[in-house]
């Protein structure tokens, strides 16, 4: 089969190959074939290393497509059913899944470090990014990494709801509990703040500020939920006049760097929410003072997936869509094919483009 493997940090290609075989299926494995899988900036770092991975791998992560085969001990999903990947399954008895924390659960995010499911050339072992691997034509993982939806949502956008829509959306309302009337400022209009933007719409918050370099973002940033947006060099100017200057209830950091996390600290209220949703490298630094962190009342938190149990999420998600309250279609820039990753990869890193949707045949 197809896939795209990335043999080592900072390669200027991945191998689009197609001699790809699976490790054999556990009982409790479902094989799926992958239908449509997004091209996130998540997907950038593991190439970059930001994010540490085994290697080698084949990036992908958020995707959704069809169950092929399952385990004898599977009875969540069956052959034929539409499923949406999820990346961090959770193992429903550590720690974290004990107090009601899935998104928490490294059981088997630690286990895809050590056990490849995927061969290539013969019998060389591969790896598959967060235990998935979307950037191939087939996956096997664990029975709570395949969650059933309605197969009257698109692959494309089912596909979607697996990362930066559960991610964004996720912030608003499961991780900062948006709530209705208030004000909210997001920092970063890619895949992610546009989601983010989305969640707090759905909130009902009545002012919503997105805030990106790119003013070739803010046209789409308006069109699924912003009512301003504007450059940073603009932002102070917006606060003074959107909150008479007092700051935003909510900021939310969806882009994963130390500078945009102060931008939204400096944003928010005293007694604000600070929420940082965006993936940052482990040593870039964030200057808060002792002094600030405490006297101004403010709230910093992270939100993980979007602080959602995905098992209840992603169909509500799903629901969302089918009930036009939640806009999926602005969210994808280009379909491309497993062929194009190359290209979709260099677009990615200019940073233009929104989210690119890989479809399978």
């Amino acid at each position: 089969m197809r896939g795209a493997l990335l043999h080592a940090v900072g390669d200027d290609k991945l191998d689009i190959r197609d001699d790809f075989t699976l490790a054999p299926m556990g009982p409790t494995d479902v094989r799926v074939k992958v239908r449509a899988t997004g091209v996130c900036h998540s997907d950038l770092s593991v190439i970059n290393g930001t994010l540490p991975m085994p290697l080698p791998i084949i990036p992908g992560h958020e995707g959704a497509g069809e169950v092929l085969e399952v385990g004898d001990h599977v009875t969540s999903v069956q052959p034929g059913d539409h499923v949406i990947l999820n990346w961090t399954p959770a193992c429903g008895t550590c720690a974290n899944c004990l107090v009601n924390q899935p998104f928490l659960c490294m059981t088997y995010v630690m286990d895809s470090f050590v056990n490849a499911r995927f061969r290539y050339g013969g019998d060389t072992p591969a790896f598959g990014m967060a235990g998935c691997g979307s950037w191939s034509e087939e996956i096997i993982v664990p029975w709570q990494g395949a969650i059933r939806v309605d197969p009257e949502v698109p692959f494309e956008a089912a596909a979607l709801i697996g990362c930066g829509i559960t991610t964004g959306v996720g912030a608003a309302l499961n991780t900062a509990k948006v709530r209705p009337g208030s004000t909210v400022v997001v920092v970063g209009a890619g895949g992610i703040g546009l989601s983010v933007i989305q969640g707090a719409r759905i909130s009902g918050a009545t002012t919503i500020l997105a805030v990106d370099p790119l003013e070739s973002k803010h046209a789409l940033a308006k069109k699924v939920g912003a009512t301003h947006a504007v450059t940073p060099d603009q932002l102070p100017d917006a606060i003074a006049t959107l909150t008479g200057g007092g700051g935003f209830d909510y900021a939310f950091e969806a882009v994963g760097k130390s500078a945009t996390i102060m931008t939204a600290w400096q944003a928010a209220r005293r007694g604000g929410e600070v929420i940082v949703v965006g993936a940052g490298a482990m040593d870039d630094v964030v200057p808060l003072n002792a002094f600030s962190l405490l006297f101004d009342g403010k709230n910093i938190r992270s939100s993980l997936y979007g602080g959602s149990d995905v098992r209840h999420d992603f169909p509500f998600l799903a629901g969302l869509y089918k009930a036009g309250k939640l806009d999926l279609e602005s969210m994808i820039s280009a379909r491309i094919k497993l062929a194009d990753l190359n290209d979709a990869v260099a677009a990615l890193r200019g940073g233009e483009v929104l989210r690119q949707v890989v479809v399978l045949d």
